[in-house]
């Protein structure tokens, strides 16, 4: 993996891209502790401190930013729920349909709505939150050496800001950088709070060697199931396809064989974004109303069994959604026709389709449950032991900076093989 970092650094714009990426991460990472103006850090850092299990989702997913009232504290998740919006509206909005069919420029169209729409939920969030904090729940008094009609002008507009260069740097990474610019910045959020739960885990007991001894252990066991968790990610399930001898010409084409790669887990970690995002958004609506009876909901959907159950059933759910979203058996089977290929035993045409479809069906099921139980697991072992780590090393976090690591190192791989260099995969 060594030579391979180094042959990366060796290539010119697979270069300038990583460097250019790691520097769009760095000054992403800077805005989380840059603080709204007219905020008073310590007495709403106090106020945070005593927020509910709700609030602490919040801050997981920016990063920090929330705890820290940062200009980023909105983080990435308004235009994840916005994309997961534009994705339903595929389904239910046959224009919406019909510009993802369209290649490129509907592509764009939905884009630029998408951005639209995060615009609009950040605005919606920020407003929740000035509202929150100065609430009685968090009691949080800003500046009084201007109007306060002015201060509240200011953190809003500050937030939304945020948002936009949030998704600013995301397009900036994903069209210049290397890899999927929204899922690095997810990675990079939670990757960042992974040293300061490694020190609260080791001396949050009384016992340091006991509190050691158990971070070790946890490490460990982290480790063990990486391995596990990289052959699902790149298990497949390949229909062999054969291709019928025809003549064109002076020359005999086709009578190859190959197949169709059918990954387990064809949603990576899409469905465990989707299923946080959902089950994030009752916190935003408690941050927005500040309703007793809505706040205790949100909580009940951030811990316990309740977000279990639901983490379960929207895993596997968003499972067999998106890679109906990205599979079409009918267009592959149409594609298979067309060039004279064929699923041996299987006719051309429609039972194709269906044989496929069913493949899909089967296969998705079983990533859908292990990506679920991945995410479930560490979370009923964290309201039981209360240990930071688990909590920062939970199984969304764990898929996540997997998925994202993996799809990042086959992006650098594909740039090394142009340039005929070996790459991470063998």
């Amino acid at each position: 993996m060594l030579k391979t970092i180094i042959d990366a650094f060796k290539v010119k714009d697979l270069r300038n891209k990583i460097l250019f990426t790691l520097g769009i991460l760095a000054l992403y990472r800077f805005g989380a502790y840059v603080p709204v103006p007219g905020i008073p850090f310590n007495e709403f850092a106090d106020a945070f401190a005593a927020g509910g299990v709700s609030m602490t989702m919040l801050d997981l997913f920016t990063g920090g930013a929330l705890s820290h009232f940062s200009v980023f504290s909105l983080g990435i998740m308004p235009y994840i729920t916005a994309a997961i919006i534009m994705q339903l509206m595929q389904g239910v909005i046959p224009a919406v349909g019909r510009w993802a069919r369209e290649g490129e420029a509907g592509r764009k169209k939905i884009t630029q709505i998408t951005r639209y729409l995060t615009l609009g939920l950040g605005l919606i969030n920020a407003i929740g939150y000035l509202f929150l904090f100065k609430s009685t729940t968090y009691g949080v008094v800003f500046s009084t050496e201007i109007p306060e009609i002015i201060t509240d002008i200011v953190v809003v507009f500050t937030l939304v800001v945020g948002t936009a260069v949030i998704m600013w740097m995301g397009e900036l990474i994903t069209q210049r950088g290397i890899g999927n610019g929204m899922s690095l910045i997810i990675f990079t959020s939670i990757v960042s709070r992974v040293p300061s739960a490694l020190y609260s885990s080791a001396t949050g007991t009384n016992d340091f060697g006991m509190g050691l001894a158990i971070t070790v252990l946890i490490v460990v066991v982290v480790v063990l199931c990486i391995p596990a968790i990289i052959f699902m990610e790149r298990a497949q399930r390949r229909i062999p396809v054969n291709y019928a001898k025809r003549v064109q010409g002076n020359k005999m084409m086709g009578g190859q064989s190959t197949y169709i790669p059918l990954k387990v887990n064809s949603a990576g970690v899409i469905p465990i974004i989707f299923a946080s995002c959902l089950l994030y958004f009752p916190a935003q609506l408690a941050a927005l109303f500040n309703v007793s009876w809505l706040t205790t909901f949100a909580n009940w959907c951030s811990s316990g069994w309740l977000n279990w159950l639901l983490t379960l059933l929207l895993i596997v759910f968003f499972a067999y959604f998106y890679t109906s979203m990205v599979f079409n058996p009918d267009e592959t089977s149409d594609q298979l026709r067309k060039n004279g290929g064929f699923i041996p035993g299987i006719r051309p045409g429609a039972a194709t389709a269906d044989y496929i479809r069913k493949v899909i069906n089967r296969i998705t099921l079983p990533g859908g449950l292990f990506i679920a139980l991945i995410a479930v697991v560490p979370s009923i072992l964290f309201s039981f032991t209360g240990n930071a780590l688990i909590n920062a090393f939970g199984g969304t976090s764990i898929l996540i900076m997997i998925s994202v690591a993996l799809d990042t190192m086959s992006k650098v791989e594909s740039q090394l093989k142009m340039h005929d260099y070996d790459g991470f995969f063998k």
